[in-house]
């Protein structure tokens, strides 16, 4: 850590306070196990204690100065009749990442230089007025701390952030934690935080975090007899159905089989029974908003008054915290809970996995009855019309033009993730913890299953779509809803059958109608089966007559060139818009403007740049199709 470095960063860095304190502390009274809100500084001034700050332990006597950022965990216990120490809550980034999360501690050669600023700052911190000579005065501060530490360059321990995240997850397992969420605390990126993860453990953090749940779940297994459901839930798995499937992928066996397995082999040999002890975990919360900071009511720390005995035993604990925390859970009060009614318990949770047998392309997938949460790489459309809002959808789903046009509550959108593109981003899928994942691409299946439960309805067949109302049934088949599906699809029929009755002589016998797409580097003709942009509707729904060329194309499109384009079309033209500067471009050549249907006033231009209701084939996009197509021939658009 060289002090150029470090006044080089200070230097760039946008800076905020968010709080100074003066704590004073009896013996007997313990901060334990507090959550660092915001990156600190820390200077003792009176007394002695004993303090760990995540995997570090410090013996504090008299002056010493600790650094730590955000979301580590700080333990004191003072070991002295008073303890007394100033904090500085702070936030410091550069282009939005925090780079001054170092843990380091020393005991400063010129203290008294050091407390006089941090008495200042105290002083004067409730003067509004005052602010800004508060942080002139943090500034001075930063940089004497700087010239200590310059001088203790041997002394400092760090501890890297990987550590600090590990310790993290070890504290806050049973809480629903996502990559998100801890680069939220440790002021990182994403991306950042996870590769620095990878460098120091050879895993993600969700990876890191999964194994060390399910860890702990097989020594609760083995060590208490509290119900599969109960276990679930105390390591951080709300459904049951998802725990036992994750377990038995990474343990080899059910949870229940496991269990079963692992007492066995302890009746017959007792040295294999595990000589670590499983303590109930306890809690504790922060608040992670600014105003948090200026909250002075007493206690806000999570201190408490410990007798003398209690004392010397926490003494004790703080060497011991690491060991604990690897072995925490709710062991002994699952325990207690399920003494005598384990069986019942064992019974609810194996009613809750009732499943269903699916058919894929892949065979029958055994999936949950009623899955709740649900992640899918195409079909949103289709599961919100049948009343399932996904947790987790790719990217391209979450912009669909459709969406604003039906009315989608926009509540309704900001509960679903973004997964990212093909295929769905693994990492964000791993946190969402999916009961059913739907992958619609063949090479991506395998990679899902890794994660849970995966179903594959293929959404494209080599160039060919199926037509969108099987593609419905199809999707409600897996969630045994297809009763709903048949009752949306009759009501479509409905409105279908009202439109042809509307479009009745607009067309006149023998005459045909095309679907083409034009890009920048080929014209697009739709066929009469299987394909996309709004044709289904044209062709099937409505039942429009194609030519003869688009009833005998082998897949669902031909991609040709502008100069055939003319023996490709029919008596009326539907123009996809797909590429709005390719298509202007088609429209002013002489090819086109010499094509009959161009010349008769039969061309229906359509779309939007690909954010429209005709890129997919939901419910919701059938119905909004319906009505444009419907307009376009009555020229009421």
């Amino acid at each position: 850590m060289h002090k150029s470095n470090q006044i080089f960063l200070w230097d760039q860095a946008t800076v905020k306070l968010m709080d100074v304190r003066h704590i004073e502390m009896v013996q007997g009274e313990i901060l334990q196990k507090y959550k660092i809100p915001a990156n600190i500084f820390l200077l003792s001034v009176h007394g002695s204690a004993q303090v760990q700050l995540d995997r570090s332990e410090f013996s504090f006597t008299g002056y010493q100065f600790l650094h730590s950022g955000k979301g580590a965990t700080l333990n004191i216990v003072p070991t002295s009749e008073k303890f007394v120490y100033y904090i500085i809550y702070y936030r410091a980034w550069i282009h939005e990442e925090d780079l001054f999360q170092s843990q380091y501690c020393f005991t400063p050669d010129a203290p008294i230089l050091l407390y006089n600023k941090i008495q200042m700052m105290y002083q004067k911190w409730n003067e509004q007025e005052e602010r800004l000579n508060v942080k002139s005065l943090f500034y001075q501060f930063i940089h004497q701390q700087l010239t200590e530490l310059h001088r203790k360059e041997t002394e400092v321990k760090q501890t890297s952030v990987a550590v600090q995240v590990i310790t993290y997850i070890q504290e806050y397992y049973a809480e629903p934690i996502t990559l998100d969420s801890l680069a939220e605390v440790f002021n990182f990126s994403a991306y950042h935080l996870s590769s620095l993860f990878k460098e120091y453990t050879g895993m993600s953090p969700i990876d890191y975090l999964i194994w060390f749940r399910l860890d702990l779940a097989a020594k609760l297994l083995m060590t208490t007899d509290a119900s599969v459901g109960e276990i679930s839930a105390s390591v951080g798995y709300k459904d049951v159905y998802y725990f036992s499937r994750i377990f038995k992928k990474r343990k080899g066996a059910s949870p229940a089989h496991f269990r079963t397995r692992e007492i066995q082999r302890v009746v017959e040999n007792p040295s294999n029974f595990p000589t670590s002890s499983i303590f109930e975990h306890i809690v504790q919360q922060y608040i992670n908003n600014d105003n948090h900071y200026h909250n002075t009511d007493k206690g806000e720390l999570h201190m408490f008054k410990m007798t003398k005995s209690q004392t010397t035993a926490a003494l004790l604990l703080c060497g011991s915290l690491l060991l604990s925390a690897c072995s925490s859970g709710t062991g002994t009060a699952a325990k207690e809970q399920s003494a005598g009614n384990g069986n019942v318990n064992q019974t609810k949770s194996e009613e809750i996995l009732k499943t269903r047998i699916v058919s894929t392309p892949k065979g029958d997938v055994e999936v949950p009855a009623e899955p709740k949460r649900v992640a899918s790489d195409q079909y949103m459309g289709h599961l919100l019309k049948l009343g399932i809002v996904p947790i987790g959808v790719r990217t391209f789903m979450l912009d669909e033009g459709w969406m604003e046009k039906a009315d989608i509550p926009k509540e309704t959108i900001e509960k679903i993730e973004d997964l990212g593109n093909f295929p769905l981003n693994l990492e964000k899928l791993t946190m969402l913890d999916p009961d059913l994942i739907i992958g619609s691409i063949d090479e991506n299946i395998e990679q899902y299953e890794k994660i849970g439960t995966t179903v594959f309805l293929p959404y494209w067949e080599g160039l060919t779509t199926a037509g969108p109302l099987d593609k419905f049934r199809s999707v409600s088949k897996i969630f045994g809803k297809e009763k709903e599906a048949e009752e949306w699809i009759t009501e479509y029929e409905q409105k279908v059958a009202e439109a042809k009755s509307k479009l009745s002589g607009v067309i006149k016998e023998g005459e045909t109608v095309s679907v083409v797409s034009f890009s920048e580097k080929a014209v697009y003709v739709l066929a009469a089966k299987g394909g996309n942009y709004g044709s289904s509707t044209i062709y099937n729904m409505l039942q429009l007559p194609p030519t003869e060329n688009a009833k005998n194309m082998a897949e669902g499109f031909e991609s040709i060139s502008l100069e055939v384009l003319p023996e490709y079309l029919g008596d009326y033209v539907f123009v996809y818009n797909g590429d709005a500067d390719a298509t202007k471009k088609a429209m002013e050549s002489n090819i086109w403007k010499g094509i009959p249907a161009v010349k008769n006033g039969k061309v229906y231009l359509y779309g939007d740049n690909y954010h429209d209701e005709f890129v997919m084939e939901d419910p919701f996009s059938l119905e909004l199709q319906l009505d444009t197509i419907v307009n376009l021939l009555l020229g009421t658009t």
